[in-house]
């Protein structure tokens, strides 16, 4: 499965390590990770999912024009220049999304996320309905395998 991690381009400590145990989660269970490519919550995430016994692959949907700007971890970086635009190719590169912290860019992919049907996992984000708030990172990926299996 391929999973959107979605969320702040600055974050807090604590939500830097949620993102990076939601990293870490998904790589422990064979998921790949889609995300912004850039800072903060995406950075994080991917960074997790490098530290995991067995790495997950990361790909980056950059809203900029250049591959170098990706962070770090990622392993496929896509540079689009779509600006926030490319939120809709985060979402719609993944079977399901995890939210862990965001602004109106982050809400906006938890919309569009909604929209085509993909399960949401809300990681203190937004509080939105049909998207599903949980208390951890485990619990964020279980959410989403769950509900991918009905």
């Amino acid at each position: 499965m391929r999973v959107s991690v979605i969320g702040g381009g600055r974050v807090d400590e604590e939500d830097r390590e949620r993102a990076e145990a939601v990293g870490r989660e998904l790589a422990e269970r064979g998921h790949e990770i889609v995300c912004g490519g850039l800072g903060g919550v995406m950075e994080a995430a991917c960074r997790g999912a490098k530290e995991a016994e067995d790495p997950a692959r990361t790909v980056g949907i950059l809203p900029t024009d250049d591959s170098a700007d990706a962070n770090e971890f990622v392993d496929v970086p896509i540079a689009t220049g779509m600006g926030n635009a490319r939120n809709a190719l985060v979402v719609g590169n993944g079977d399901a999304a995890i939210a862990i912290d965001g602004k109106y860019g982050t809400l906006s992919e938890i919309a569009l996320a909604l929209d085509r049907g993909s399960p949401v996992a809300t990681l203190g984000s937004h509080d939105v309905e049909g998207a599903e708030p949980v208390e951890s990172a485990a619990g964020a990926v279980t959410f989403v395998e769950d509900a991918l299996q009905r």
